[in-house]
């Protein structure tokens, strides 16, 4: 029994290693005609999503720095691009980006009892920053331009937006951000960026973010401040 079982044992290995080269050809035939998977759709979590999102803010804020300094001289410019700027901050920002945190985040800091007194603020800049973008809208027009007390109040709208929205994003970005995950679960972190992304495209199309990068870029490209080398200081 012993001896018929190291035969059959060794007559197993023999067939295994002469089938083996044969389904390697046999796979490597075929190969060339399996059909390419799709690439995977890039993951981006809760807070990469919204941090990014504050990039565009910020390159949204560039231009209203360019209009500020057009009308503080008495240049011109084409009020509709900057008026285009607003719309983005409108839509993008205001009725996207600050919904996702008002809804998703701030609930979620508030029931944990943890940084209210920010949370508190957060919310109160959002809605002074609607007020302001109305504004914005509101005066970007060529009448407006051509009306020294509507360019004063533009110039002003303009100033007041930046003032607040760049350390209220900063302190979101250093503060707010790292501290979700130690009260969230990673399961709910996760559901959280499945929800994101699924509001992103209801709300802004199949293009989401990337479309809207590009709609900034256009304006930027047409106020001559698109190229990034102009920024860097000359010695």
């Amino acid at each position: 029994m012993r001896e018929r079982r190291e035969f059959l044992q060794r007559a197993g290995v023999v067939a295994i290693g002469m089938a083996v080269p044969a389904l390697s050809g046999h796979a490597q035939a075929k190969k060339p005609q399996e059909a390419k998977k799709p690439e995977e759709e890039e993951e981006v979590t809760p807070t990469e999503d919204l941090m990014r999102e504050h990039g565009l803010l910020n390159r949204v804020m560039l231009i209203y720095d360019f209009a500020g300094r057009q009308l503080e001289s008495g240049a011109s410019f084409d009020p509709q691009l900057l008026k285009g700027a607003a719309g983005i901050i409108h839509r993008f920002i205001e009725d996207y980006h600050e919904k996702l945190e008002e809804n998703h985040l701030f609930p979620r800091f508030e029931k944990a009892g943890k940084l209210t007194e920010l949370v508190n603020v957060l919310r109160e800049q959002h809605a002074a920053g609607r007020k302001v973008t109305a504004a914005i809208e509101g005066l970007s027009t060529a009448a407006a331009l051509k009306n020294a007390s509507d360019r004063q109040k533009l110039q002003a709208a303009l100033h007041s937006f930046v003032r607040m929205y760049r350390p209220h994003e900063a302190r979101e970005d250093t503060v707010l951000f790292p501290a979700l995950h130690e009260i969230v679960s990673p399961h709910e972190y996760d559901a959280m960026g499945e929800e994101f992304e699924k509001r992103e495209h209801e709300l802004l199309g199949k293009e989401g973010f990337e479309g809207e990068v590009v709609k900034v870029g256009e304006l930027e490209k047409a106020l001559g401040i698109y190229e990034l080398a102009q920024f860097t200081p000359r010695s």
